[in-house]
C-alpha cells in the first residue's frame, strides 16, 4: 500500500526532534527550531494534532555555561539539563509564537509510565493541552531521573509518548535519513514491516556526539510501535520541509509499519512497560495462552529469571527463549520459584504463599 493511502487517516502525530537537529556546536540554533515551528504550525492549521518530544536540554546547558559534555558526573549533567531546559523552552515559545502557536512544557520520567494512575493523569493533561490548541513539548525530566526511572534516550521516550497520547504516527528526526542495510547503499530502506535479528544487528553503533540515540534506539522504538500495530518514520531533520513531506506521503526516510491489531488501552500500557524478569513456560502453556486464550498457571512454568515482586511486568518466553507474551505477575520471583510446575491444589497447601488462581490473568498480558 502506498504511503499516501496509509497516512490518509492520520490525525495525531508525535514528532521527536533530536539534539543534532536543533543545535550547532552545543548551542541551540533558533533558526532550526523556527523551521520546525513553521512546519508544525502549518500542519496544525491543516487539522493535524502534533505532540513534540525534544532533546537538547543538556547540550543547551553546556553551551550557556561554556562546559563540555564529556566526562561529566550525573549530577553535573542534571544541572546542565536544568539550565538548558529553560533555554530550550524559551526558544520553542519564541519561535512558535511567530506562527500564532502556543506551546506547553511537559517533563516525564519512566516512573510516570510505570504507575497506571500517573500514566492516565499524564494522558489527561496532554489531551487537555491539545484540546486548548496548545502544542505539548515533552522532554525527559533529567534533573530527577536516575537509572531506575530513566527512559535513557528520547527515541524510547517518544515511543512511550506515542502510546500515551494514542497517536497514529511517530516521526523520529535526527541527522540520519533512514535505516540502511549497508552504509554503502545510495538510499535507505524505504519500508520495514518486520524487525528481525538481521535488522537489529545492522542497527549497530550508538548516538552522535550530541545525542544519546543511535540507530539501535530507533529500531527499538520501532519495535515498540510495531507491537502496537502502529507506524514510525525515521527521517533527516535537516531536509527542507521534511515534516510536511513525510505527512504528504512522500517516499523519504524509512517507514516502519506494524500489523494492524486491536489492542485496548490497558494492554498497550502493559506492552510499553519495562520488564523486571522472565518466566519460561512449556509447550502446553504456550498453546493455552496463545491459541486457547487462557490465563497462565504455575503448572506451565519451568523456569524463573530475574528478581521481581507482585505487580511487576515480566516477559513470558517459550523453552527456546522466544518471547510469547508480556504481563503483570501476581507472584514475586521468590514465590514463583516455590510454585513453578505445581498444580493449584498443591499451591494452596504451601504455607506463606498468598494464593491466586493465575500467575498472570489473561486480561493482564499481551501476546507478542
Amino acid at each position: 500500500m502506498e504511503r499516501t493511502e496509509l497516512f490518509k487517516k492520520i490525525k495525531r502525530v508525535v514528532v521527536k526532534i533530536g539534539t543534532s537537529s536543533i543545535t550547532v556546536d552545543d548551542r541551540i540554533a533558533a533558526s532550526k527550531i523556527d523551521g520546525f515551528a513553521r512546519q508544525i504550525s502549518a500542519l496544525r492549521n491543516c487539522g493535524y494534532e502534533v505532540v513534540i518530544v525534544t532533546s537538547g536540554a543538556i547540550s543547551a546547558g553546556a553551551g550557556v555555561l561554556g562546559m563540555k559534555r564529556s566526562n561529566l558526573a550525573i549530577p553535573e549533567k542534571q544541572a546542565l539539563a536544568a539550565v538548558g531546559q529553560a533555554v530550550l523552552m524559551n526558544e520553542y515559545k519564541t519561535c512558535f509564537s511567530v506562527y500564532g502557536s502556543n506551546v506547553g512544557q511537559v517533563l516525564l520520567t519512566e516512573d510516570d509510565m510505570r504507575h497506571r494512575t500517573r500514566f492516565l493523569n499524564a494522558r489527561n493533561t496532554l489531551n487537555a493541552l491539545i484540546t486548548m490548541n496548545v502544542i505539548p513539548v515533552i522532554n525527559e525530566n533529567d534533573t530527577v531521573a536516575v537509572n531506575e526511572i530513566k527512559f535513557g534516550d528520547n527515541d524510547t521516550l517518544s515511543a512511550h509518548v506515542y502510546s500515551l497520547v494514542e497517536a497514529e504516527l511517530l516521526v523520529l528526526l535526527s541527522d540520519i535519513d533512514g535505516f540502511y542495510n549497508d552504509l554503502k547503499d545510495p538510499e535507505p530502506v524505504r519500508l520495514i514491516n518486520r524487525i528481525n535479528d538481521d535488522i537489529r544487528s545492522r542497527a549497530g553503533g550508538t548516538g552522535t556526539t550530541h545525542g544519546t540515540g543511535g540507530m539501535v534506539t530507533k529500531v527499538n522504538a520501532a519495535e515498540m510501535i510495531m507491537r502496537l500495530g502502529g507506524m514510525m518514520v525515521i527521517a533527516d531533520g535537516s531536509e527542507e520541509s521534511i515534516l510536511e513531506r513525510v505527512l504528504a506521503g512522500e517516499m523519504t526516510g524509512t517507514l516502519f509499519v506494524g500489523q494492524s491489531v486491536k489492542i485496548n488501552s490497558r494492554k498497550k500500557w502493559i506492552s510499553m512497560r519495562k520488564c523486571k524478569g522472565t518466566v519460561v513456560i512449556d509447550d502446553g502453556a504456550v498453546n493455552a495462552i496463545t491459541c486457547n486464550k487462557k490465563s497462565l498457571l504455575a503448572a506451565g512454568i519451568t523456569r524463573v529469571n530475574g528478581r521481581f515482586v507482585m505487580g511487576d511486568i515480566v516477559d513470558i518466553v517459550n523453552s527456546g527463549d522466544v518471547p510469547v507474551a508480556r504481563g503483570i505477575v501476581n507472584y514475586s520471583s521468590d514465590e514463583l520459584e516455590q510454585i513453578k510446575g505445581k498444580k493449584n491444589s498443591e499451591i494452596r497447601r504451601i504455607p506463606g504463599i498468598n494464593y491466586f488462581d493465575e500467575v498472570i490473568n489473561r486480561d493482564d498480558f499481551i501476546l507478542l
